[in-house]
């Protein structure tokens, strides 16, 4: 394996010297993807404002970011991406490190309850886990964008193996204590703002942008199935174990992820184009996100929901506990809830090609309301009920913002759009976690769910207003551009 990942690195390093071609080299230099299917970015000049238009380098089968909603099924139906080798090999390693991760969630969550810590020690615990992606996700981004990222997934699934293995061991010996649970999660983070921007820009590499959509909402489906399981899993071993079982477990997850790196087709690829080396391309990779409503819009909104709405590792360990007096057994029963609305909603999304930000906005409201009615549930089996429908709304926002934001991206900065992506929706969890927690504490665990639903609203409203003037916009654009004079 580490003679792979050298020769990957050493071929990239090579190709920058040499000063070759655009593309990045995967597989037989000659080999190319088929011309039907291929990406087809537009030129555009860096200092053209695309806030009422197209985004630049929107492939020519996406559907405009800003204008109505795109639907319609794709090509091979709920399950089209799945005909293409390479995504079968690599979501069968994630379906299985994902059931790993989310053991490892429900442990991490319940081992810092079992220390003694309070729930906004919590907050704190996983804001240091994600403080890293706010702080470097923008970097991270642009290494994803610069390097092999079939060798980048590698190296990183590697190290959060180590690590996950490190705090097993710890945990088991019982020698671990809170401080230690704080290094291990902002160590976590550090992977994870390199490995989050690659993983969601690879999917494109293997799929193409025409199967993008439904490949982005298999990817949720996937990770919310293992949300029943891995927590499943994990309610039953911290019972009959303990906590320590769980990391070591999700250690052993990620050889499933590095086998199926190994072994994907790299000649059947769809390379990105290189980024090579210069300054200022962070800052010109967030420039290029302003500018363009069909990024700038869902990152918006997902900031604000990223922030307030998605702390549920915050508040529903709290419910599980302190509002109906529960054991781990429950906590995990909610994620788990949570994780079955998920799978059904993310395959009902699958059937049809969403995207859009009027679609975003739309869902963005409903997915408001049922965290409301999730909080005013007066009993655990209605809160359940209404975890699996607030699931089901979760995913249809993730899948529907993820892809419009890829949709609408060249394919040289996607790394770094997708970097700020994975910034808006979990490195913004350090002030969002904290909140939560204190929020949670001072007035009670329902209190929490109410600032998330709150949240979600407010997004749609934002979402709503700055698609209008973007509309209005482009309105004025066409209408001041001159027609042709007939002959």
């Amino acid at each position: 394996m580490l003679r792979e990942l050298e020769t990957d690195f050493e071929t990239d390093r090579e190709a920058t010297v040499a000063g070759g071609t655009d593309e990045r080299t995967v597989g037989p230099p000659t080999r190319q993807p088929p011309a039907a299917s291929a990406p087809h970015p537009v030129a555009t000049n860096p200092g053209t404002d695309t806030t009422a238009s197209h985004s630049a380098g929107t492939p020519a089968t996406s559907v405009a970011p800003t204008g109505s909603p795109g639907t319609g099924r794709p090509a091979g139906g709920t399950f089209a991406a799945l005909r293409v080798p390479n995504y079968r090999r690599f979501i069968t390693g994630q379906i299985i490190s994902m059931c790993g991760t989310w053991m490892q969630t429900i442990a991490l969550g319940w081992l810092v309850l079992s220390l003694g810590a309070s729930g906004t020690m919590l907050g704190v615990v996983t804001a240091a886990q994600f403080l890293p992606v706010l702080l470097v996700g923008a970097y991270g981004g642009l290494v994803a964008d610069r390097a092999n990222t079939r060798a980048l997934l590698i190296t990183t699934a590697s190290l959060q193996a180590t690590l996950a293995a490190v705090l097993g061991v710890l945990v088991i010996t019982h020698v671990v204590a809170l401080w230690m649970v704080v290094v291990f999660a902002a160590l976590l983070g550090l992977t994870q703002a390199a490995d989050n921007p690659a993983r969601q820009s690879f999917v494109q590499e293997m799929v193409g942008p025409e199967t993008l959509p439904n490949a982005v909402t298999l990817n949720s489906v996937t990770m919310n199935a293992a949300r029943v399981v891995g927590p499943a899993i994990a309610g039953l071993l911290i019972t009959l174990i303990g906590t320590g079982t769980c990391f070591l477990l999700n250690a052993l997850s990620f050889a499933a992820v590095i086998v199926a790196l190994i072994r994907l087709d790299r000649a059947a690829l769809r390379p990105k184009p290189r980024v090579t080396k210069a300054p200022g391309q962070i800052r010109e990779g967030f420039h290029y996100a302003v500018r363009t409503a069909g990024i700038r819009i869902p990152l918006m909104m997902m900031v604000i929901t990223g922030t307030l709405a998605y702390e549920f590792q915050v508040t529903l360990p709290l419910i599980a506990r302190e509002t109906f007096h529960g054991t781990a057994a429950t906590y995990s029963l909610l994620t788990g809830a949570m994780g079955a609305g998920a799978v059904v909603g993310g395959l009902l999304v699958a059937r049809r090609r969403l995207t859009g930000v009027r679609s975003l906005v739309v869902i963005a409201a409903v997915f408001g309301v049922l965290i409301l009615a999730t909080a005013a549930a007066p009993s655990l089996p209605l809160v359940v009920a209404a975890l699996v429908l607030t699931g089901a709304a979760s995913v249809a926002f993730i899948s529907t913002g993820n892809a419009t934001v890829q949709l609408s991206s060249e394919p040289r900065m996607r790394g770094r759009v997708m970097a700020l992506w994975s910034i808006a929706f979990i490195g913004t969890t350090p002030v969002g976690g904290p909140i939560a927690g204190t929020v949670a504490e001072a007035l009670g665990a329902r209190a929490g769910l109410v600032l998330a639903g709150v949240a979600a609203l407010v997004s749609a409203v934002i979402g709503l207003a700055s698609l209008r003037r973007a509309d209005a916009a482009r309105s004025v654009a066409a209408a001041a551009r001159p027609t042709p004079s007939s002959s």
